[in-house]
C-alpha cells in the first residue's frame, strides 16, 4: 500500500515508521527538514520537504494514485486543502484531515474530506479516566461525499457516501 503523510511531527513519524515498518511504501512530507530527525535512521520511506498544499510537491513526490493520503499538520485549513486536492487532483484512495475543531470536523466529513478530531477523542478519553461519559461524538468521521466521482442524477440513484465511523481512533 501507498501512504502519503503531510506532517512530520510526533503523531506523522510514528505513522510513517509505523507503515514503512509493515512494508508499505511511505511518503512523508513537511515544510521544515529539522522535522525528519524524528524519524529513525531505519526508516526505509521518502522523506520529502516541501508544502503539502502545493500540488506540484505531491505530484514531484509520487502522491499520485496513493491509496491512503493522511494530512496531520497542526494547521486544519492546511490539512483540509491537501486533502481535497489529494482527493479532487490526485486520485488518491482515501484521505483523511486532522481537524482540531469538532464542529468544523463534521462539516469538512459532509463536504467529502474524512476527518479525525484530536479534541474529541481526548475529551471522551479524560471524561471516561475519570468516571463519566463520553460526548458521544464520533473522533473520525468517514466523508459522507466523494470528490472525485460524480453525483448521480435523476430517480434511479443519489449521491451518498460511508456515513461515519463513531468513536474510533
Amino acid at each position: 500500500m501507498k501512504i502519503v503523510i503531510i506532517g512530520c511531527g510526533r503523531v506523522g513519524a510514528v505513522l510513517a515508521e509505523a507503515f514503512d515498518t509493515a512494508g508499505h511504501e511511505v511518503v512523508i512530507i513537511d515544510l521544515s527538514t529539522r522535522a525528519f530527525e524524528r524519524l529513525s535512521s531505519e526508516f526505509r520511506g521518502q522523506a520529502v520537504r516541501g508544502d503539502g498544499t502545493d500540488e506540484d510537491v505531491l505530484r514531484r513526490a509520487g502522491a499520485v494514485g496513493a491509496d491512503a493520503f493522511l494530512a496531520l499538520t497542526e494547521g486544519d485549513n492546511r490539512n483540509v486543502m491537501a486533502a481535497q486536492i489529494a482527493m479532487e487532483k490526485l486520485d488518491v484512495g482515501r484521505a483523511m484531515a486532522k481537524v482540531n475543531d469538532p464542529v468544523r470536523a463534521a462539516a469538512y466529513a459532509e463536504l467529502g474530506i474524512a476527518t479525525i478530531c484530536r479534541t474529541t477523542m481526548l475529551s471522551d478519553a479524560i471524561q471516561t479516566f475519570v468516571g463519566l461519559r463520553g460526548s458521544g461524538m464520533p473522533s473520525v468521521i468517514d466523508a459522507v461525499a466523494h470528490h472525485h466521482q460524480p453525483a448521480a442524477t435523476g430517480a434511479a440513484g443519489t449521491a451518498g457516501g460511508a456515513g461515519t465511523a463513531g468513536g474510533k481512533a
